[in-house]
């Protein structure tokens, strides 16, 4: 995925009606991305040290996104953007980093 289709991805999510789950899912993108931020920095013993805390923050975004979904989908919302981050945990995980992204850029 490029930044372009998350940023697009993002404002379709943040068009929902359901304002409080779609900020805890870019909260999560936050809090994950920032999770394997500092596992990539992080020497051999570190990781194996943050790898829970990383595994947990990545199941948290992914609940966040079907949560999100799931919920769009219940009052007739487009929620096609679920299908667009796919299945794969790499991915998703992709695609949090790039939300957080996005958010930063929009900050400044």
């Amino acid at each position: 995925m490029e930044l372009t289709e998350a940023r697009e991805i993002l404002e379709r999510i943040e068009r929902s009606t359901h304002k409080v789950l779609a900020r805890q899912l870019v909260q999560a993108a936050v809090r994950y991305s920032g999770c394997r931020a500092e596992w990539d920095l992080a020497d051999a013993a570190a990781r194996t040290a943050l790898d829970p805390a990383r595994t947990t923050a990545h199941d948290a975004f992914i609940d966040a996104c079907n949560i999100l979904s799931r919920a769009m989908a219940a009052i007739g919302e487009d929620n096609s953007w679920r299908r667009a981050i796919g299945l794969e945990r790499g991915e998703i995980g992709d695609f949090a980093c790039l939300l957080t992204c996005v958010v930063g850029l929009r900050a400044r």
